[in-house]
């Protein structure tokens, strides 16, 4: 006969199953609510990039950048990223990523703007700040500055967040096709937009990818 206290030990494994069991999945962020995408985040985060060159963990202050700190735990929560090539990799500059594997969910984020934040860090090389095309017109777009590009702090370019393991994994990043047409040889935006993976899997299979982003870490405040 087992004891009373093994009883208990297992029953408290089924019911940690069972509840672990009933948690509902987050759902991509094609299906995801209005407002899932901007609930605060918490004080500070770690990202894992699952990449095809190793792991990069960027650790996300909010303080930093409020706005573009809770755009990215959303879109991180939602497997936005999971997928997505590095698609503008210019040596010496930038890598740039954020326009999804899949076009439904590049289109489902296009028109979620998020109005811009102060720039508090500067832009040193190994900081993760939004691309931007105008004032208040920030998405989904990152990028990871390859050296220190001061210059991208007075256009307003707000860093979010920091590599604090694995930038050796960023550096080797494939970057041979440079920037994107007309500028170079890189793939164009249009196209990334509209075709996704089929299009960059085709015409530059050498674009590196993040496989899978993950939150690996919490530091204060709530989340979600």
């Amino acid at each position: 006969m087992q004891s009373p206290a093994l009883l208990a030990r297992c029953a408290g494994v089924v019911a940690l199953t069972l509840l672990v069991g009933c948690r509902r999945p987050v759902p991509p962020v094609q299906h995801a609510a209005a407002t899932a995408l901007d609930g605060a985040a918490p004080d500070s985060f770690v990202v894992r990039f699952f990449t095809s060159r190793g792991d990069v963990d960027v650790m996300v202050h909010r303080d930093w950048a409020p706005h573009g700190a809770d755009r990215i735990y959303g879109l991180v929560r939602h497997r936005y990223y999971d997928g997505a090539r590095f698609f503008r990799a210019v040596p010496n500059f930038v890598v740039q990523f954020g326009l999804a594997a899949d076009p439904a969910a590049t289109a489902a984020v296009r028109e979620r703007r998020i109005v811009d934040d102060s720039v508090r860090r500067s832009n040193v090389r190994g900081t993760l700040s939004f691309a931007a095309g105008g004032v208040d017109t920030r998405t989904a777009q990152l990028f990871i500055n390859l050296r220190d590009n001061q210059r991208l702090d007075r256009l307003g370019f707000a860093v979010a967040g920091q590599v604090i393991a694995g930038m050796a994994a960023v550096d080797s990043l494939y970057t041979g096709y440079g920037e994107g047409a007309p500028r170079g040889q890189g793939p164009t935006q249009e196209r990334i937009t509209r075709e996704g993976e089929a299009y960059l899997a085709q015409e530059f299979p050498l674009l590196d990818r993040i496989v899978r982003a993950e939150v690996v870490r919490r530091y204060g405040g709530d989340g979600r």
